[in-house]
This record gives structure tokens, C-alpha cells and sequence, in this order.
């Protein structure tokens, strides 16, 4: 009898060792994702979540709240508002930003609407309220995403710094730690190209790589320095700068893994963590929607331009564009469309202001998304499988889509160039022809091809630095070596020397050799040879 209770205790003590997390002691972590883009939120809010489901004492920076989270997860709000009005403007039609350039994009949104987003970050009253108090913390996880001035909060705390970021390579993070640009093959993340690879396409990644790092460098981390000074007084003048706080991370996760992405070689420290907010399981769709999609025995064509773009917003010639291609097909079309009437909705047509993006991706009677390539949702598409016909906005959205239509899992159709024969044909061919749908579900299998979910994967990595103090061995030693010696400019100019005096000598010696031999020999007379 003893024996048995004996062998019961010992089963369930071995169960729950074996149920216990890798990393039994508990961390207090800081985790700051304030930038008020939901789609940004959905990436990352899982890495916060899963910490605190892991045991660890977690302090969330953010706009977004979660409603009922874990007694471990503490949420520091940050005052909610849109992009926009940090610029100072009125919201635009998000459609007229796709005649903007990269630099255009840059200079008129992403820097002053950032710098705009640290001064409301930082002085909200819930984060001024929490930086009062007397924290520690044994890791600072910061977003990369125009958020330079946060990143003294790991000064402030004296902890190691990891950066996370929605986006897949980063090439001011690549310039500033060391790692290889790969500028022919590896497009900069903001720049839309269309043929990156030809002589223009490199030239223009080239270009725009400089002219990005050196306006950041020079210009908008010293903005950023004077939020520090603003805001964090406490830490003085020999605080490190952000440029050296960039290079010095402990560890950088990135969006991207290179079943999708454009393969790169990538210091330890910078880590694939792409599809984090992906798993397996796929929440229930709300009882109509379900129904919706179970009956449309000729498949669904589900289309959404995510979080930031209103399809509603569409001009009257694109939208009727899109109308007389839907009332052509014999699928049914589910639209996120964001007011409650459309003028001339077909009868196959359904809208709704609000969906459940991934959910909906997951059902199986999804032919194909049309949406506008950004991130976030296309790794939604590539989890399940799905064909896409892209229309890029802005961003990183074309060089997404260039992907996938290598890929052969879609088509990209420039926005300009949307009417009703190019969109008809564009999403018949993809309807009909099955490639592309064999095409997907080729990139879904290698996608999901991994040792370890991309969840795992960043707990590892996040537990890693903390249980080595930042792991300093991980680290490229040449981001403190300055650009010749990195580069091996100097080495190479030394053996070019060398070379040349080499040469120089050579030549130097035959032309000793064909002066004398060319001189003309003297005639000794016969007379004085007899003598």
C-alpha cells in the first residue's frame, strides 16, 4: 500500500519537473512595445505573453492592453494615439502614400512621427508614474522601430538589451554591429525595388542604404539623444550613446526566416524568430462566419488590407474595379470593408468592418487573399498556405510581394495600374491555375520546417542572455574596430603597396637590362689585337 502511494508521489513529481519550464528562475524582464500600430501589437504581443506564461515577472510598456492577463504580466499604458496626429497632420488616404519614395516616406512620416511617439510615450502619465519607481530588472527588450530613445532604458536599469523587431533584416543594425550587408542579394527593409538584383536595382539598394544610415546616424539619433537628456536627466553625460547601445545589444530578434526571406548570413546574436504570433491552434470563428465559409462549396476569396489600410477609403474608380471583378466570380468574397453599406455589392459579396484575419486564412476553403503585402499577414498566408495577389501601399509590402511571386504562391499588381482587366486577370489566372496553389502549400511546408517554433525559439534566445549576463562572447568583435581595419582596407592598400613596389623593382631592373644591352659595343682594331 505504502509502495503504491510512494510510486504515485514519484510519478507526479516527475511529471511536474518534466512540465516545468527549461528556465526555472524567474526574471523580472522589461518589455517596451509602445508604437500604437495594431499589427505591430499582434507580432509581438505573443513574446511578452509567453515569458510570463514561462514563470517570469514581466513589465509591458504598450498602448495595447491585454484584458485579463496572467498576475505576472503588468501592463504600463501608454497615452493612445494615432500615427497621424504625431506628425501633426490630418490622416491621410493611406492609397496616395504609394506615389511617395523611400526617402519621401522617411522624411515626411516615419522620423517626425516617431519622434513624436517617444515625447507621448514618455510622458504619459502611467510610464512617468512607473520610471519614478525603484525597478530592477535582468533584461530590456526594446521594438526596433524608429524607438532609438528607449533604449536607454537599459542604462537606466543596468541590464542587457535586446532588440526585437517587426521587420526581417535590418541594415543600420548590420552596418553597426559588423554583419555582413549582402547589399547585391539583400534588399534595405523600407525600399521597394523592382529588380533588385540588376545593375539599377543594386545601385538604388546601395544608395538608399547609405543615405538611410548616414541621416540616421548623423541626424536623427542626435533628435533621439535629446529625448534622452529630456527625459532621463538622472543618467548624465557619460551615458553610453544609442548608436553604441544599437551596437552593443545583447541580442536582436527579426521577422523573417529564410524559407520566405531572401537567405543572409547573420551574426549568433541576430536570430529568425519569423511568425512568432503564429502557432497551430486557430481560435473559433464567430457562428456566421463559420457557416459563411463552410458553404461556399466554390472556395472564398478573402480580402483585407490589414490594420492601417481602409479599403473603404478605395477611390470610386479602383473600388468599382474591384465590384465588377467580384460579380464575374463564382467564388464567394469576404471584404474587409470599414462602413456599413457598399454601393452595387454584388450578391457573392460579404463585408464586414472587422475580421479575424488569421482564423479566417486557416479555413480550408480559402482560394486566395488580396490584400497589400504587408508582413505580417503574408506569414499568415505562407503559415496556412494560402495564394496571394498582393497590391503594395508603401513600405516593405513591394519587396514582400516580389518574394511570394518568386515563390510562385501569387501575383503582385501594382496599385496604379489596378482596373478591371488587370485585376480580373490577375486573380482568374491565380483561381485557375493550380500551381499556385501547390506553390503555397510547398512554402507553408518548408516554412514550418523548423527545429523549434519560432516561439521557442525566442524564449531560448531571451533566457540564454539572461542566464549568461548578456553573453558579451556573442558579439562581433569588429563592431569596436573602425572601418579600414574591419574591412581589411588597410591590409589590402599594404599588399597593393608592396605589390606595386614589387613591380616598380621588376621593372625598374629590366629596364636596367635593356639599357645595357641596347648600348653599342666598341671595335677593337686589329692592330691592337696583334699587339
Amino acid at each position: 500500500m505504502y509502495i503504491q502511494h510512494f510510486k504515485m508521489i514519484g510519478f507526479t513529481l516527475l511529471m511536474i519537473f518534466s512540465l516545468m519550464p527549461k528556465y526555472s528562475k524567474s526574471a523580472n524582464i522589461l518589455y517596451v512595445i509602445p508604437f500604437p500600430s495594431m499589427s505591430h501589437y499582434i507580432a509581438l504581443r505573443p513574446i511578452g505573453l509567453e515569458l510570463a506564461q514561462r514563470g517570469h515577472n514581466v513589465t509591458v510598456i504598450t498602448t495595447h492592453l491585454e484584458h485579463i492577463p496572467l498576475p505576472n504580466y503588468h501592463q504600463v499604458q501608454v497615452v493612445k494615439k494615432r500615427f497621424w496626429e504625431l506628425i501633426g497632420g490630418e490622416a491621410p488616404n493611406i492609397f496616395d502614400l504609394t506615389s511617395l519614395s523611400a526617402e519621401e516616406f522617411h522624411k515626411k512620416i516615419h522620423w517626425p512621427g516617431s519622434i513624436g511617439l517617444i515625447n507621448v510615450v514618455l510622458s504619459s502619465p502611467e510610464v512617468k508614474e512607473f520610471l519614478k519607481k525603484d525597478n530592477t530588472f535582468d533584461l530590456v527588450i526594446c521594438e526596433q522601430f524608429f524607438l532609438e530613445a528607449l533604449l536607454a532604458l537599459s542604462v537606466k536599469y543596468n541590464a542587457p538589451l535586446a532588440i526585437i523587431s517587426t521587420f526581417g533584416n535590418c541594415m543600420k543594425h548590420n552596418l553597426a554591429t559588423g554583419n555582413p550587408l549582402q547589399l547585391a542579394t539583400v534588399t534595405a527593409e523600407y525600399l521597394d525595388v523592382h529588380n533588385p538584383r540588376s545593375f539599377w536595382g543594386r545601385l538604388r539598394n546601395f544608395y538608399f542604404t547609405a543615405y538611410d544610415y548616414f541621416w540616421w546616424k548623423y541626424w536623427y539619433l542626435g533628435k533621439q539623444e535629446e529625448l534622452v537628456k529630456k527625459y532621463f536627466p538622472e543618467l548624465g553625460d557619460n551615458t553610453p550613446s544609442l548608436y553604441e547601445l544599437q551596437r552593443d545589444a545583447a541580442l536582436m530578434l527579426i521577422n523573417s526566416h529564410f524559407s520566405y526571406d531572401t537567405p543572409s548570413a547573420l551574426l549568433p546574436n541576430i536570430v529568425d524568430i519569423g511568425g512568432v504570433h503564429l502557432t497551430s491552434y486557430n481560435a473559433s470563428l464567430p457562428n456566421d462566419l463559420q457557416k459563411l465559409l463552410d458553404d461556399s462549396k466554390e472556395g472564398v476569396v478573402f480580402v483585407s488590407f490589414g490594420s492601417n489600410v481602409r479599403s473603404s477609403e478605395l477611390p470610386p474608380q479602383k473600388k468599382n474595379a474591384f465590384l465588377n471583378v467580384f460579380k464575374r466570380l463564382k467564388q464567394t468574397v469576404l471584404w474587409k470593408w470599414e462602413e456599413d453599406d457598399l454601393e452595387g455589392k454584388p450578391d457573392n459579396l460579404v463585408i464586414r468592418k472587422w475580421l479575424p484575419q488569421k482564423d479566417i486564412l486557416a479555413h480550408p476553403n480559402i482560394k486566395v487573399f488580396i490584400g497589400h503585402g504587408g508582413l505580417i499577414g503574408l506569414q499568415e498566408t505562407i503559415f496556412n498556405g494560402v495564394p496571394v495577389v498582393g497590391i503594395p501601399i508603401y513600405g516593405d509590402q513591394y519587396n514582400n510581394l516580389l518574394l511570394i511571386e518568386e515563390a510562385g504562391a501569387g501575383k503582385l499588381l501594382e496599385y496604379h495600374k489596378i482596373n478591371e482587366d488587370t485585376l480580373y486577370e490577375t486573380l482568374n489566372d491565380i483561381l485557375n491555375d493550380d500551381s499556385y496553389m501547390k506553390s503555397a502549400k510547398n512554402l507553408q511546408r518548408r516554412w514550418k520546417d523548423r527545429p523549434m517554433s519560432p516561439i521557442d525559439t525566442a524564449m531560448f534566445w531571451l533566457e540564454y542572455v539572461i542566464r549568461n549576463k548578456g553573453a558579451e562572447y556573442m558579439k562581433n568583435p569588429a563592431r569596436n574596430m573602425n572601418w579600414f581595419a574591419y574591412t581589411m582596407v588597410d591590409v589590402y592598400a599594404f599588399i597593393f603597396v608592396i605589390i606595386i613596389t614589387v613591380i616598380g623593382c621588376f621593372v625598374k631592373i629590366l629596364m636596367t637590362v635593356a639599357k645595357y644591352l641596347s648600348k653599342p659595343q666598341k671595335k677593337v682594331s686589329r692592330k691592337k689585337k696583334r699587339a
